[in-house]
């Protein structure tokens, strides 16, 4: 892999979140209540690292914010995206670690609770970038701590924001992807 792949898939979204607004994009939530609620689920404490992979402009960072999560982190590929959260989180957005960068190559520089995603796994196509975003995934997930992917379902849509998708299957398990 010569990283062309991943310089295409940045400035893809790049692109994406440079012209479109959140809500012009289909995939927009006004209110990320699936994924706060398996945050409660979980267990999640005030303190619980929480990291949103692919988490962009979503809204998920303001409800954690704003419901006093203190240790939250949002990685995506498109700084753009990040820059939009920020602006509408404005003076709070201090309180979150934001990273630019590709979840496949990215160095964890610390150990999560709750790994949550939403918006990057069903966008990796190629079997070396998936192998690689679970290593990361491993790596940085705490002992006992909860992993959610969310994907395009068999009947889902092909690509989503023009960029190609991986559909899967319905899966759950206890251990958690690739026996974390």
């Amino acid at each position: 892999d010569d990283g062309s792949d991943r310089e295409s898939r940045q400035g893809h979204w790049e692109q994406v979140y440079t012209k479109k607004g959140e809500n012009e994009t289909s995939w927009f939530q006004e209110n990320p209540a699936p994924s706060h609620e398996l945050i409660q689920q979980v267990g999640a404490a005030h303190a619980s690292a929480i990291i949103d992979i692919g988490g962009g402009a979503a809204r998920l960072v303001d409800v954690l914010v704003e419901k006093g999560f203190q240790d939250v982190t949002v990685l995506d590929l498109a700084g753009a995206a990040l820059d939009a959260a920020k602006g509408r989180l404005g003076a709070h957005a201090v309180h979150v670690d934001w990273i630019v960068a590709d979840a496949t190559i990215w160095d964890p520089p610390k150990a999560y609770d709750i790994w949550h995603d939403r918006a990057a796994f069903h966008f990796l196509t190629e079997e070396s970038d998936r192998a690689s975003y679970l290593v990361r995934l491993k790596r940085s997930l705490k002992i006992g701590g909860c992993a959610s992917i969310d994907t395009f379902a068999r009947a889902g849509p092909g690509q989503g924001g023009g960029w190609p998708s991986v559909r899967y299957d319905s899966w759950s398990s206890g251990e958690g992807v690739g026996g974390v």
